[in-house]
């Protein structure tokens, strides 16, 4: 038996792309090539390496083959691999950023906000800072798509290709205002939330589309800012999850109330620096992920 051939990065590549974009067709989209080109990459690969790759028989899908479920888990090592190496060496020649693009969840208490932007400021003046605020998987969805070199995420699951920090969490607590019946209730049975509005953030990303967080009310307001959420719970229309040190005066003045719900009560937040895995951060970038990993609670 003849030792397999040594494949090469773009064969590599190609193999990878054509398992992400499920088809020959659309690797060949995606890496601005002909479908035939695609197909003879692979058929190189396969001849190359001695195996089948794909099932191509009974399917218009391409099947990956137990050995090619093997090879390209193998491949995607290699690909990552490369692009690391890159990405640190271009960060070697090119030294410190001139200029950050910031994408933050609107859960992060403002004071982590304005501690670690003034220090950045007074840091690196010379780098422009670009910042936005999005909800839930619009975060990593900007981060994925390199509108964003970096970003603080809240608690979504794990997904390839990016690297993931743990800089603390926020405590989330169930609020209404003053008068409201939840809160004129005091202690609830479980389901008492049911009966009225929720007011509940919406996700403007695909990451987490059709799926809810801590929704309990089958009457629900669907808001796509914190603030628009925060100026209707004290106006008293529905009740909410808020980050507590966004309320925190508002429970300290009387106008809103941590509800007593059984099953509905306070959780942690957790949060992460974000960045994608073949985009490592530069110095400023770096500093900045380091400066909320040891942020003190607010």
């Amino acid at each position: 038996m003849s030792d397999p051939g040594t494949p090469t990065l773009d064969q590599l590549r190609v193999l990878v792309t054509v398992v992400e974009t499920g088809s020959f067709a659309a690797a060949a989209r995606k890496l601005n090539r002909a479908t035939s080109v695609i197909s003879y990459t692979i058929a190189n690969l396969e001849a190359q390496l001695g195996v089948r790759l794909f099932d191509r028989e009974g399917t218009r899908k391409p099947q990956l083959t137990d050995a090619g479920r093997m090879i390209v888990g193998e491949a995607r090592m290699v690909a990552s691999g490369i692009d690391s190496l890159r990405a640190k060496t271009m960060g070697l020649l090119q030294g410190l950023e001139s200029e950050l693009h910031l994408v933050l969840d609107t859960f992060l208490p403002q004071a982590r906000v304005v501690d670690a932007l003034t220090a950045f400021f007074q840091t690196f003046p010379t780098v422009s800072l670009h910042l936005s605020v999005e909800t839930l998987g619009a975060v990593t969805q900007r981060v994925m798509d390199r509108r964003a070199s970096i970003g603080v995420s809240g608690p979504l699951d794990t997904m390839g290709g990016i690297d993931r920090i743990a800089i603390g969490a926020v405590r989330l607590v169930p609020v209404a205002a003053k008068d409201h019946p939840l809160a004129l209730a005091g202690r609830t049975q479980p389901g008492a939330g049911r009966a009225h509005i929720q007011l509940v953030l919406t996700d403007r990303s695909p990451l987490t589309e059709g799926k809810d967080f801590a929704v309990m009310s089958s009457q629900t307001w669907r808001l796509a800012d914190v603030s628009s959420k925060h100026m209707l719970l004290n106006a008293g229309i529905g009740w909410g999850y808020m980050p507590e040190p966004m309320v925190r005066e508002d429970l300290a003045a009387g106008r809103l109330v941590i509800l007593d719900m059984p099953d509905a009560p306070p959780g942690d937040y957790t949060m992460h620096a974000i960045h994608r895995s073949d985009t490592p951060p530069g110095p400023a970038a770096a500093w900045l992920i380091e400066r909320l990993r040891t942020q003190q609670e607010p």
